[in-house]
C-alpha cells in the first residue's frame, strides 16, 4: 500500500470523528430547545385545560342557580293556584308552571352532560400535568447533560484536530490535494475495497483493477474507484486468518491509535 494512502486512512478516521463531534455539538443545544419549547407547549395545554375546566365549573354553577329559580318560581306559582278564581287564570298559572318545570328539566340534562364534561377534563388535567412534570425534568436533565457532553467533546475535538493538523504535513503534497478535493466533492475521500466492490458506492471493482489493489507490491501506485472517483484501499487483515483479537483491527484504528 502507498505509504501516503495508509496516511490518509488515519487522516479520514480523524476527519469523520471530527464531523460527528461538530455535529454533535451543533445538535444538542438544539434538542434542550426543542425540549424547551415541548415543555412550554405542554404548560400552555395545561392553562387551557384549567381554563376550560372553570368555565365548565361556572357554568355548571349558573345551571344550578338557574334550577334553584325556576324551582323557586314553580312552587310560587302553585300556591298561586289555590287562590285562582277563573278559569283563563288557572291556565295561565298551569302554563307557566309547565315551562318552569321543562326548564328544570332541560337545566338538569344540561348540568349531567356538564358533569361528564368535567369528568374528562379532570383526567385530561391529570394527564397535562404528567406531562408537564416530565418534560420539565427531561428539560433539565437534558440541559444538564449537555453541558457536560458539549465539554467534553469540545476537548475531544480539539485533541482530534491535534491529531489532524500533525498527520496533514506528513502526506505528499499532490496526494494531499487529491483527497481534499474528492473529500470535497463526495463526503470521503477513500473507501473500503471489499468483495470486488467499492464499498462507498458498492459499485463492482474490474477484476484487473481488484487485483492490482490487492497487490502488495503495488506500493507506489493509488487506485480509485471508476465509479465514485474515490481512492480505493484494501485492507488485507479481512482475508487473513482470524486467531486473535487483535488481527480484526482495520488499518484506519491501528494507526489512528498510533498517532
Amino acid at each position: 500500500m502507498h505509504p501516503d494512502l495508509e496516511k490518509m486512512i488515519a487522516l479520514q478516521a480523524l476527519d469523520l470523528e471530527a464531523h460527528r463531534l461538530t455535529e454533535q455539538m451543533e445538535e444538542l443545544p438544539k434538542h434542550v430547545a426543542r425540549l424547551g419549547q415541548d415543555h412550554e407547549a405542554a404548560r400552555k395545554n395545561l392553562s387551557t385545560v384549567l381554563e376550560n375546566l372553570a368555565r365548565e365549573e361556572s357554568l355548571r354553577r349558573q345551571q344550578e342557580l338557574d334550577i334553584k329559580g325556576h324551582q323557586q318560581k314553580a312552587a310560587r306559582l302553585r300556591k298561586q293556584m289555590d287562590v285562582v278564581t277563573t278559569t283563563a287564570q288557572a291556565s295561565a298559572l298551569e302554563h307557566e308552571i309547565g315551562f318552569a318545570e321543562a326548564e328544570i328539566s332541560r337545566l338538569e340534562d344540561s348540568e349531567l352532560e356538564s358533569m361528564e364534561r368535567t369528568e374528562q377534563m379532570e383526567a385530561a388535567k391529570s394527564a397535562a400535568e404528567e406531562t408537564v412534570a416530565n418534560l420539565a425534568r427531561s428539560h433539565a436533565e437534558a440541559r444538564a447533560r449537555s453541558s457536560e457532553t458539549l465539554e467534553r467533546d469540545r476537548a475531544l475535538l480539539a485533541e482530534v484536530n491535534a491529531k489532524r493538523e500533525a498527520l496533514r504535513p506528513t502526506i505528499g503534497e499532490n496526494a494531499l490535494s487529491l483527497y481534499d478535493r474528492v473529500a470535497r466533492s463526495r463526503g470521503t475521500a477513500l473507501a473500503e475495497g471489499i468483495d470486488h466492490k467499492c464499498s462507498a458506492c458498492q459499485m463492482m471493482v474490474r477484476p484487473q483493477r481488484w487485483n492490482d489493489l490487492r497487490d502488495r507490491s503495488n506500493d507506489e501506485i493509488m487506485l480509485t474507484c471508476e465509479s465514485c472517483g474515490r481512492l480505493l484501499y484494501w485492507d488485507p487483515a479481512r482475508d487473513a486468518p482470524q486467531k486473535k483479537p487483535a488481527q480484526n483491527e482495520s488499518i484506519a484504528a491501528s494507526i489512528v491509535r498510533a498517532l
